[in-house]
């Protein structure tokens, strides 16, 4: 899966994933290979994610935004 986090102004983050885990304003979700299409609002916390052959998981915090997820293809549009 492809994950990418941008801004209006930047991209911030673009690399391949696991698994990824979502401040939703209904809740924290994941989403694996496979997830069902999906456009979600995101609210402030952190974005989990394992990176192809990490070993560690990452986050990265954020203040809000939205996520569509289509096709393996996970993009964060963040404050």
């Amino acid at each position: 899966m492809i994950l990418k986090v941008i801004s209006p102004e930047k991209q911030y983050l673009c690399c391949e994933v696991t698994a990824v885990e979502l401040p939703g304003t209904k809740g924290r979700f994941m989403v694996l290979r496979g997830h069902a299409p999906l456009i979600s609002s995101l609210t402030e916390g952190f974005v989990r994610y394992d990176r192809v052959g990490g070993t560690e998981r990452e986050e990265l915090g954020i203040k809000g935004g939205f996520v569509e997820v289509l096709d393996d293809n996970i993009t964060l549009c963040v404050d």
